[in-house]
């Protein structure tokens, strides 16, 4: 009793049509026919195929199989050791091709065009989480000034960016500063403090109004990986990002001539 093609088909997951192709470059025939001069695989023939078809997954071409399959075992291994070493090199490739699409992806949700050697030469401790920077991308595609600001970064230079991180700096050991000293976050030195990031923000990237740089402190306050950007986890203290947004949002509000709940709160005792 033998199989015919369309069972062959089925139980092996491979079309009718493969099967003729592999009948025509005689890596696979089958071994008898029916009476009506159909093709008939035998057990035997099945095994063969099995043994095709693992190497078909590994990639190897039908005249190379063919040659694997007539050969001795020491052969085969021969044959797969050398394969092994093409996978290896083409990981490899791979590899390195997955590194330059990431530092793509990351240069368009970061607008931070330098090499990564420049990139540690100019932020230091301070990183760029791509995943916050892609869920930005996302959250602020449709506004004009997240499109302005990537490409004022994209397009700053290399010392551009070192004079950026230098205000940058001086900047956080000023909040550092006022927060260690418990300062007010609604009082002046705070507050000054606030308005000055909301210039450098102006300056480099994109003009942000009160109500932009609250949505900003907002997500300082909400999410590790956007204040990380502010103030690396080395400088960070307990309570500063909090901090850094009240001090915003009470700028902003003297910026606007309204008044934050915890100026109320003080005018009211």
């Amino acid at each position: 009793m033998g199989y015919s093609v369309g069972q062959v088909s089925s139980l092996a997951g491979v079309t009718v049509r493969t099967l003729h192709h592999y009948d025509k470059a005689g890596l696979l025939s089958p071994s008898g026919r029916s009476h009506a001069g159909y093709r008939l695989y035998s057990d035997a023939d099945l095994a063969r195929l099995q043994q095709i078809l693992f190497y078909r997954a590994l990639d190897f071409p039908l005249d190379e199989i063919a040659a694997i399959l007539t050969d001795s075992q020491t052969g085969a291994l021969e044959h797969l050791h050398a394969r092994q070493r093409q996978l290896r090199e083409e990981i490899a490739r791979l590899q390195r091709l997955a590194e330059v699409t990431e530092r793509a992806i990351e240069v368009q949700r970061t607008g931070v065009s330098l090499t990564p050697e420049e990139r540690f030469d100019v932020f230091g401790e301070i990183t760029f989480d791509l995943s916050y920077a892609t869920e930005a991308e996302s959250k602020w595609r449709h506004s004009e000034g997240h499109r302005e600001a990537m490409e004022r970064a994209n397009a700053h230079t290399k010392e551009d960016w070192r004079q950026l991180m230098g205000e940058a700096a001086a900047w956080r050991t000023g909040l550092l500063a006022v927060f260690d000293d418990a300062e007010p976050a609604d009082g002046e030195r705070a507050m000054d403090l606030a308005e000055e990031h909301r210039g450098h923000l102006t300056r480099w990237f994109t003009p942000c109004p009160p109500d932009m740089h609250r949505r900003i402190a907002d997500d300082f306050a909400a999410d590790p990986r956007a204040f990380a950007l502010v103030v690396p986890p080395s400088q960070q203290r307990a309570g500063l990002a909090a901090y850094l947004c009240e001090a915003v949002h009470a700028n902003a509000s003297r910026r606007t001539g309204s008044r934050t709940d915890s100026q109320k709160d003080r005018e009211d005792r």
